[in-house]
């Protein structure tokens, strides 16, 4: 089993990769190629407790994070991680000439401002790094010229304006990363509307097998990884395609079920919601209410 490196703050991360003292205690932008060679990058696992945010552009590794799949993503692609997740780097044909980046950050530069109390919307974070962003040359150029940005901040004299424009540049820049996965997925509608019919099939599947007898109501996690997907991933995709969540797919698959069932059979609400999978029928009546503006004894009475 590989070991698993903790590494805490951007102090830690320049010492263990041998790279010179940061310029700011609080975030740094690390180039593939300023690396040392003698580093032994790949017989360990790295958490770092930090947000990390990276582009592959002409360099070679293989990156990979939730302890799932590993992608050799290509050049101009991103990924995003969240801190306390734990990294694998496996490292291929890295040359003096590669010009990937990431820029690596403290939780605690952020932790006062707009972005901390809405950094969690970037659902990208919890994305798989199979699920990357692929940029265009033009994207790739925005992206870049607003982390040379950030580092031109922090790397001049520090002021009481800094980490505001440090911070204002990093929204800046999820931002626009926003902006080019809603066009990543657009340009896949096909493939998503795909994933959307295999969603459906899987519902179906994981009723028609009774597994909710055994594992009650499916959850976002298990549907993501029922689908090779975070659950991110596959919430936010769904929702562009369909406008609807995961979730909401579980909801309205499960209630047209209930539905039927009121409709169809004697049943008490109570058994029909141990039968979906339910553990508590007060929460069925919940969902059921919350979807229908009726409670399911005023569905069967009303539609009988």
């Amino acid at each position: 089993m590989k070991e698993i490196v903790q590494i805490n703050s951007i102090a830690e991360v320049h010492a263990y990769f041998g790279l010179k003292k940061p310029k700011h205690p609080l975030i740094s932008i690390i180039r593939v190629s300023d690396s040392v060679e003698d580093i032994d990058i790949e017989n360990f696992k790295y958490a770092f407790n930090l947000y990390h945010i990276s582009l592959k552009d002409n360099c070679e590794y293989t990156i990979s994070n939730y302890g799932q799949n590993s992608y050799d993503y290509q050049e101009g692609s991103m990924v995003f991680v969240a801190p306390n997740q734990v990294l694998e780097i496996e490292r291929q044909n890295i040359n003096r000439g590669d010009t990937g980046w990431s820029i690596v950050f403290h939780p605690d530069l952020i932790r006062k401002s707009e972005l901390g109390k809405r950094i969690d919307q970037f659902s990208f974070f919890e994305y798989a790094s199979n699920e990357a962003l692929h940029l265009s040359n033009e994207e790739r150029q925005t992206v870049t010229e607003i982390s040379q940005k950030i580092e031109k901040e922090f790397s001049s004299n520090i002021d009481a304006h800094s980490q505001t424009l440090i911070i204002s540049n990093l929204e800046l820049l999820l931002n626009y990363c926003v902006r080019f996965y809603d066009r990543q997925f657009f340009t896949r509608t096909n493939l998503n509307q795909d994933i959307a019919s295999q969603f459906e099939k899987l519902l179906k599947n994981y009723y028609g097998n009774n597994k909710q007898l055994e594992f009650g109501i499916p959850s976002v996690k298990y549907c993501g990884e029922a689908m090779n997907m975070s659950p991110k991933y596959l919430s936010d995709l769904l929702k562009k395609e369909t406008g609807q969540s995961t979730q909401d797919h579980i909801h309205k698959y499960i209630i047209n079920k209930a539905k039927n069932r009121l409709l169809n059979s004697n049943e008490s609400a109570s058994e029909i919601a141990y039968s979906l999978g339910f553990e508590y029928p007060q929460y069925f009546s919940k969902i059921f209410k919350k979807k229908t503006s009726m409670s399911p004894h005023e569905y069967r009475q009303r539609l009988n």
